[in-house]
C-alpha cells in the first residue's frame, strides 16, 4: 500500500500526530536504506534530481496532511491558502546530497482567518518527528527582501528557489520579491557579484587542495560551481551554464567542464553513503569503499583507491581553472582588470597583452598563440615578483604545439630554469595544462595520490611546492649554500627539485626510476655531463638526509660515514641539504621545524667535517659495496629479519672488508646461537695453528696469549658483534702437534676465567714505535705499534688494557720479516682517556 493510502487511512480513524510521523518516518527510513542500490542504476547529477524528487513527495505528504488536519473537509482551493513551500540551495538545484540538510523555505501571508503561522509550525513539528533535516526559513511575502539583505548565503540560496506545493498564486508574488533580490535592493547587480566574488575567495583560501580534499567547498570543489550558478542567475536569470554556449564557454571546455562536475557529484554522493552521515572531506578511511561505489577496480599500477583520487584530483583542478576563467568572462564588464585604463596603456607590450604592477594580463579575445611563442614570452617574465592574471592562462590555455617536443621547445625549457621565478612560470604552465606536454615525465605524476600519512598534496603539486621553497629560501644560512652555486647549478637544482618524485607510481624504488627520468630529459636540455651526473645523485638519494637524521643517531660515526660515503663529495653534502630543505618544507606545514632545522644544520656540518677523514670513508665506501652484495645474497635473505639486521649492525668495516660473505653469515650465525653466559671456539690446526672464540661473556685474551707466547703470533684480529658479543682469530705462524691440543682446548677454557694470570716479560718497545691518535674519531682512538717482533708481545699489551678496562673493538695483528705492525681500534672510554700517557709509559 502506498503511504498516501495509508495515511488517508489513519486519517480516517483520527490517528494522532505521533502516528501519522511515525509512518512518514518508517517510509524515509526504508527508502533511505534503498540508497545504495538506487545510487548503483543512477548515480551523478540523475541520482541526485532523483533524491531530491522524492524528498517533494515527503515534504508534500506533510503538507497536505497537515491542512486536511486543520480544514478537515472545509479544505478551500490550494491557492486560496496563503501558503507556499520552496526548495532552497542544493535541494532548489535538485542537486540535493543524501545526508545534507533539506532547505526549505516557507513563504505566507498573515491573511485575517487563516490562523497560518499555527499550521505552518504544526507542519514543521511533524516534518521532524518524522526525521527529516529541515534547513528552513519562514517569512511573510512582504520580508522576503530585507531577509536576504541579512547574509550573503540567505541570498545566494534564494536565488535557486523552486516552488514545492502551496498556493501558485503566492508562488507568482513570491517570484516577483526573488527577481528584485537578483536585480539587488536598487538593480546593482554589480554590488552582488562583489560579495559573491569575495566569499567565494575567502572559501578557497579557508580550504585549499590537500590530499583529502573537500569535494563541496574546497578549491575546485562543487562550491566553486555553485558560485557561477549565482552569478549567471544575477546577470542572465538563469543558473545554466549551457546557456552560456558559445558566448562564454565553448562546447568542449562545456563538456570537459561538464564531466567533471558529475564525477564530483558522484564522488559526494557515493562518500555520503559510505559515512551515512553528511561527509563532503574526502577522508582516508572512506576512500575503499567510495571507490568500490564508484567501480574502481585495481590495476597492476594503480589500485582503485589511487584511481579515484586521481580522477578526483583531476575533476577538481578542470573545474578550479574553468570557473576562474569563465568568473573573469562574466565579471569583464561589470569590473577592469586591472583597474586602472591608464596603467593598462602604460602597461602594452603588443597587441592585447599587458604588464601592470608585475601582473601579466591578455586580452579575453587574443586568439590561441603557437606553444614555442609562448615559451619565447615567458623569458621576458623573468622577474621574480611578476605574476599572472586567469586571463593569460585563457590565453594560452589551448596553445598549438605539435606532438613532441622540437629541439627549440628544449632549449626554450631550459632557458626558463635559469630565470629565478621557475615555480611561477611552471605553475602557471600547470594551470594551463601545458607543463605535462612541456615536460613529459610530469604526466605520469599527474594528480597522483600519496597515500603515506606524511605528505599533505598529490605528487604534481608537492613537486611545484618543492620548487617554490628552492627558490623561496627561509633559513640564511641555506640560502647562502643556494645563492653560491653556479648558474648551471642552480638551474640543475630546480630541475632536480621538479623531478625528484617523478618515479612515483611504479612498482620499483622512485629514487632509482626518478634519476634515471631525470638524466633522460637533463641530457635533452643539454645540461653538462657532470650537472647530470650531480641531479642523478640527488634524486636517487633525496630522502637520504631526512631519513638518516629522523631514523639514525647522527652523533655516531658509524652512520655519518656510511651517510657521506654515498655522496662521494662535499658539493653534494651541500646540495642534498638544499634539497632536503626544499622537499621537506613542501610535505606539510609543520615538518620542517625549527627542531629538524637544528638537528639537519648540526647533521650538515658534521658530515662536512667527516668528509676530511679520506681513509674511514674510503673504508665505509667498501663496505657498503660489500654490504650491498651481502643483501643480495640468498643465504643472507633466507635469515631472520632480526638477525639480518644485526648483521648489517656490526661497526667495524674491517669484518666486512677483510671477511668473505660464507666467513661473514657463519660467524653471525654463531654468534646469534651464543647465549648472553657462554662462549663458542673452534680450534683448526691443518695448516697452522688457528683459534677462533665466539664470547658473550669476559675472555682474558692476555692470559691466553701468555700461555702461548712460545708460538709465533702472526696475526689476530678482534671484532665487535652484536649483542655484546666479540669475535676473535688468532692465528699462529706453526702448526702444534695432535697431543698439544688438548693442553690448548684446556687454556681456551680456563681463559674465561678473569682471575688467571700468566707470567709476562715486558717486551721492548722504542719511542716512536707506538702511537695513540685519540682524534681517529668521535667514537674510537686508533692505535699503532710497528716494533721488532717478541714473544708475548700481544699478551703484554692485552694484560694492560685489561687492566686499564679498554675495550678493543677491532684489532689487525700482523707479522712480516720479525717486524710486528698492529693496528687496533679501541673505543674512547673513560679509562683510556683519563690514563692516556700511563697507558704508554707501561709499553716503553
Amino acid at each position: 500500500m502506498e503511504i498516501e493510502e495509508i495515511i488517508e487511512d489513519l486519517i480516517e480513524k483520527n490517528a494522532s500526530d505521533f502516528e501519522i510521523s511515525k509512518v512518514i518516518k518508517e517510509h524515509i527510513k526504508a527508502y533511505l536504506s534503498s540508497l545504495n542500490e538506487i545510487f548503483v542504476e543512477n548515480q551523478g547529477k540523475d541520482f541526485l534530481v532523483k533524491h531530491a524528487k522524492k524528498i517533494d513527495q515527503f515534504i508534500m505528504i506533510i503538507y497536505k496532511y497537515t491542512l486536511r488536519k486543520y480544514f478537515g473537509n472545509y479544505m478551500p482551493f490550494a491557492n486560496a491558502i496563503p501558503v507556499v513551500l520552496v526548495g532552497m540551495g542544493s535541494y532548489g538545484r535538485e542537486e540535493l546530497c543524501v545526508y545534507s540538510d533539506i532547505d526549505l523555505m516557507v513563504v505566507y501571508k498573515a491573511l485575517p482567518g487563516y490562523n497560518i503561522e499555527p499550521l505552518i509550525q504544526s507542519m514543521l513539528y511533524l516534518a521532524w518527528d518524522a526525521g527529516m533535516k529541515l534547513g528552513h526559513r519562514t517569512h511573510k511575502l512582504e520580508e522576503l527582501l530585507s531577509a536576504s539583505n541579512q547574509d550573503l548565503t540567505i541570498k545566494t540560496a534564494m536565488l535557486e528557489s523552486r516552488f514545492l506545493c502551496g498556493s501558485k498564486l503566492l508562488w507568482m508574488e513570491t517570484e516577483r520579491e526573488l527577481l528584485k533580490i537578483q536585480k539587488g535592493d536598487k538593480g546593482d547587480k554589480k554590488e552582488i557579484i562583489r560579495q559573491i566574488i569575495a566569499a567565494h575567495e575567502a572559501r578557497r583560501a579557508k580550504h585549499p587542495m590537500s590530499m583529502e580534499p573537500n569535494i563541496k567547498e574546497g578549491v575546485g570543489g562543487l562550491r566553486d560551481a555553485h558560485t557561477l550558478f549565482w552569478m549567471c542567475k544575477i546577470l542572465f536569470g538563469s543558473i545554466r551554464i549551457k546557456d552560456r554556449v558559445p558566448e562564454i564557454i565553448n562546447e568542449e571546455e562545456y563538456k570537459e567542464f561538464r564531466s567533471a562536475l558529475e564525477f564530483l557529484y558522484r564522488v559526494r554522493s557515493a562518500l555520503h553513503l559510505s559515512a551515512k552521515k553528511k561527509q563532503d572531506i574526502l577522508n582516508l578511511e572512506y576512500i575503499p569503499d567510495v571507490a568500490k561505489k564508484l567501480g574502481f577496480e585495481d590495476k597492476i599500477l594503480k589500485n582503485a583507491h589511487m584511481q579515484l583520487s586521481s580522477r578526483t584530483f583531476a575533476s577538481m583542478h578542470t573545474v578550479d581553472v574553468t570557473c576562474k576563467i569563465f568568473m573573469r568572462k562574466l565579471t569583464a564588464s561589470l569590473f577592469l582588470y586591472p583597474p586602472c585604463l591608464n596603467a593598462l596603456k602604460k602597461g602594452r607590450i603588443e597587441k592585447g597583452l599587458y604588464r601592470v604592477n608585475n601582473i601579466v594580463y591578455a586580452s579575453l579575445k587574443k586568439p590561441n598563440p603557437k606553444l614555442s611563442l609562448v615559451l619565447e614570452q615567458l623569458q621576458n617574465f623573468d622577474d621574480a615578483a611578476v605574476r599572472f592574471d586567469i586571463s593569460y592562462v585563457h590565453y594560452i590555455k589551448n596553445a598549438i604545439y605539435p606532438v613532441h617536443n622540437t629541439p627549440k621547445t628544449y632549449k626554450q625549457i631550459r632557458s626558463l630554469l635559469f630565470q629565478p621565478n621557475v615555480y611561477t612560470l611552471f605553475s602557471l604552465l600547470y594551470e594551463a595544462s601545458l607543463l605535462p606536454q612541456l615536460i613529459k615525465p610530469f604526466r605520469h605524476i599527474l594528480d597522483l595520490a600519496q597515500f603515506d600519512g606524511y605528505h599533505k598534496l598529490p605528487v604534481d603539486i608537492h613537486s611545484l611546492h618543492t620548487l617554490y621553497h628552492l627558490e623561496n629560501i627561509q633559513e640564511p644560512f641555506i640560502k647562502a649554500l643556494f645563492d653560491d652555486l653556479c648558474p648551471e647549478g642552480r638551474a640543475m637544482l630546480k630541475l632536480v627539485a621538479f623531478l625528484h618524485d617523478s618515479g612515483k607510481g611504479r612498482k620499483d624504488d622512485h629514487s632509482e626510476i626518478g634519476a634515471k627520468i631525470f638524466k633522460a630529459y637533463a641530457t635533452k636540455l643539454h645540461f653538462s655531463e657532470k650537472a647530470i651526473e650531480m641531479g642523478v645523485l640527488l634524486i636517487k638519494y633525496h630522502t637520504l638526509m631526512s631519513n638518516t637524521a629522523y631514523r639514525e643517531d647522527i652523533y655516531s660515526e658509524k652512520v655519518v660515514l656510511s651517510f657521506i660515503s654515498k655522496l662521494q663529495n662535499p658539493q653534494a653534502l651541500k646540495l642534498l641539504y638544499i634539497l632536503t630543505y626544499a622537499d621537506m618544507s613542501a610535505v606539510n606545514d609543520n615538518i620542517y621545524s625549527g627542531f629538524i632545522a637544528k638537528l639537519l644544520r648540526e647533521f650538515y656540518h658534521y658530515s662536512m667535517e667527516m668528509f676530511e677523514k679520506e681513509e674511514l670513508i674510503d673504508e665505509t665506501t667498501k663496505r657498503l659495496r660489500k654490504e650491498n652484495s651481502l643483501k643480495k645474497s640468498p643465504e643472507f635473505l633466507a635469515l631472520s629479519k632480526g638477525l639480518q639486521k644485526k648483521i648489517l649492525s656490526i661497526q667495524s668495516n674491517f669484518f666486512f672488508l677483510k671477511l668473505k660473505l660464507p666467513e661473514i653469515l657463519f660467524i653471525a650465525k654463531e654468534a646469534d646461537e651464543t647465549l648472553s653466559d657462554s662462549y663458542r671456539y673452534i680450534i683448526n690446526n691443518e695448516d697452522h695453528l688457528s683459534i677462533q672464540v665466539i664470547r658473550a661473556k669476559a675472555f682474558n685474551i692476555g692470559y691466553l696469549l701468555g700461555k702461548l707466547s712460545y708460538l709465533d703470533l702472526v696475526q689476530m684480529d678482534i671484532y665487535k658483534l652484536f649483542d655484546n658479543k666479540k669475535y676473535f682469530q688468532i692465528d699462529f705462524n706453526e702448526k702444534v702437534q695432535e697431543s698439544d691440543i688438548a693442553y690448548i682446548t684446556e687454556l681456551l677454557e680456563n681463559s674465561f676465567d678473569m682471575s688467571k694470570r700468566a707470567t709476562l716479560k715486558k717486551p721492548t718497545i722504542l719511542k716512536g714505535e707506538i702511537t695513540l691518535d685519540f682524534e681517529h674519531s668521535k667514537s674510537y682512538a686508533l692505535m699503532q705499534l710497528k716494533t721488532k717482533n717478541q714473544q708475548g708481545l700481544m699478551a703484554y699489551m692485552m694484560s694492560i688494557f685489561d687492566e686499564y678496562n679498554i675495550d678493543i673493538a677491532m684489532a689487525k695483528i700482523q707479522t712480516i720479516k720479525n717486524r710486528t705492525r698492529n693496528l687496533l681500534l679501541i673505543e674512547k672510554t673513560v679509562g683510556l682517556c683519563n690514563n692516556k700517557d700511563s697507558i704508554l709509559d707501561y709499553f716503553y
